[in-house]
């Protein structure tokens, strides 16, 4: 008879993490952008500089300037959907097995990126 030892994941330790990363992601959302009234988990992107462009150069910076904050933003809001799904995972008590094999992630994946769904073998899928 082979027994298995399941390690013990400390809940409590990565919901605390997953609270601070989610305040830390809406904090840099409201920064580069506002919430959607009609869906609270989408973020529009808000432009720095509204005053008159004097220069063509300008027009450009600005068009520049604004990809950069929609990459940015939607970066930012995927992170938050992960951490989201995270800590819901943790209510359904699901919260730290891989959603590929059903195996236990491993602690050092959890502390490297306590919103991850796979376990190490699993990384890429």
């Amino acid at each position: 008879m082979v027994l298995q030892f399941r390690h013990m994941i400390d809940i409590n330790k990565y919901q605390k993490k997953l609270a601070e990363d989610k305040t830390r992601v809406e904090l840099a959302l409201d920064e580069i952008g506002k919430r959607d009234p009609k869906n609270k988990e989408n973020w529009d992107v808000k432009p720095v500089d509204v005053s008159e462009v004097t220069f063509h150069d300008e027009v450009a910076d600005r068009f520049e300037e604004m990809d950069e904050r929609k990459a940015t933003e939607f970066s930012l809001e995927s992170e938050l959907a992960s951490i989201n799904d995270a800590l819901e995972a943790i209510d359904q008590g699901t919260y730290g097995h891989c959603k590929i094999c059903g195996k236990e992630i491993e602690t050092e994946r959890l502390d490297a990126s306590p919103a991850a769904t796979t376990c190490k073998e699993h990384l890429e899928s």
